[in-house]
């Protein structure tokens, strides 16, 4: 019995430690053509039935991605029959996508980062510590506050000289959209080197406020455990952990696009800012809120730059056509240096109903001038796990429309 105790315990600790892996796993697109289809994902979605929707369905005349792992291949094949799916395999096997991806965590920082890879989150905030010794009269660190698990929510912010207007930039709110703190990371670094007069411009004539990883626990777990995790980490239930973070702010919380269901990865917790990291970035924002002209959240996939809200359609915010003036010339810059295409307009119209987001509560509540979220590359092809070797063309076209 005390072997058998001792082998039980060496395979849970094997268990507990190990990685998740997505061996065969397929990425399925599926057209939703009737109310009916529409139904049938939402249930399985519901139901938490071993499928992974990297996209809600939410409307009839979208497309929906998700996740199918094997031993639901012959399942999915009569479901989508039955109901006349047209369906698309973006991928066959996931686990090669993100064995090709780039990730480095056994990579430190010390020597700078170098965005040919995708890095942890401590050597992020080694990066961050540097600049701040690099550049002491011109690069100030911050504290937005403490995840669940006690990480700190790093920032620096990037200011040449008093008097300016802010731009706050916020990323990887979202755990596994891993390209938008290293876009984030590349642009902050463009506006300390770059010798392009452009930059050096909006570098030293505005105020730039980062936190390239607003979920701290979210992104370590993607890291360490499963690449595809998505909330942060406090736990919802007896058996499921995590909010989605962008569904958690308090401004017409719960009112549309977001779930009860606390293993459902669009849960939007169980009250409005229950989670202490979308508590802690609304505190820290709201002390430097009066300095900030404009917003921007970056997020992936789907190649699309939005303004609020998400909650109502077009007409909803005072000066949309400041907004809808600007993020068209901002569409336009997306795509003129790789030919990239972006979609525009509001959060509704353009993706779905999405409430407790970070910049609908940025609008609502602060009427901060300029919000704009970004979907960033791709549409579909690699998804969640987009090649390290387009991080730079990314962050590239991203600062031409900054």
């Amino acid at each position: 019995m005390k072997y058998f105790i001792i082998l039980v315990s060496l395979c849970l600790g094997m268990t507990l430690a190990s990685k998740a892996r997505f061996d065969n796993y397929h990425v399925v697109r599926v057209n939703v053509d009737t109310e009916v289809q529409l139904n049938v994902l939402r249930e399985l979605e519901d139901q938490n039935s071993g499928y992974m929707f990297w996209e809600t369905p939410v409307a009839v005349g979208r497309s929906v991605d998700f996740v199918v792992p094997p031993h639901k291949l012959a399942e999915t094949d009569v479901i989508f029959e039955k109901f006349g799916f047209k369906s698309l395999t973006l991928a066959k096997n996931l686990q090669t996508l993100i064995d090709n991806e780039g990730a480095a965590d056994n990579l430190r920082a010390r020597a700078g980062l170098e965005w040919t890879n995708y890095y942890p989150l401590e050597a992020i905030y080694e990066w961050m510590d540097s600049l701040v010794a690099q550049y002491p009269n011109v690069v100030t660190p911050f504290i937005v506050g403490k995840t669940y698990e006690g990480r700190d929510i790093k920032g620096l912010k990037v200011s040449y000289k008093a008097g300016n207007p802010g731009i706050f930039m916020e990323s990887n709110i979202h755990a596994r959209e891993w390209v938008t703190s290293a876009s984030s990371t590349w642009i902050l670094n463009q506006l300390l080197t770059s010798k392009d007069a452009g930059v050096r411009d909006i570098a030293e004539n505005i105020d730039w406020y980062f936190v390239p990883v607003a979920n701290p626990d979210g992104f370590v777990y993607t890291h360490t455990s499963n690449r595809l995790w998505r909330k942060t980490r406090q736990p919802s239930s007896s058996l499921c952990y995590g909010a989605d973070p962008n569904r958690n702010f308090g401004y017409k919380w719960m009112s549309g696009g977001s779930s009860n269901n606390a293993c459902s990865d669009t849960y939007a917790g169980k009250s409005e800012f229950s989670e202490p990291e979308t508590a802690a970035l609304a505190a820290f924002y709201t002390t430097v809120a009066k300095n900030i002209t404009a917003y921007i959240d970056f997020h992936s996939y789907s190649q699309l730059l939005m303004y609020p809200y998400g909650t109502t359609v077009a007409g909803s915010i005072s000066n949309e056509a400041e907004h809808i003036q600007v993020g068209t010339e901002m569409q336009k810059k997306l795509s003129e240096r790789y030919g990239t295409k972006y979609e525009f307009g509001n959060i509704v119209t353009t993706i779905y109903v999405a409430s407790g987001g970070s910049i609908d509560w940025i609008k609502g509540v602060h009427d901060t001038p300029f919000v704009f979220v970004y979907e960033m590359r791709d549409t579909g092809r690699y998804g969640f796990i987009l090649p390290a070797d387009q991080i730079i063309p990314n962050a590239e076209e991203t600062l031409d429309s900054l």
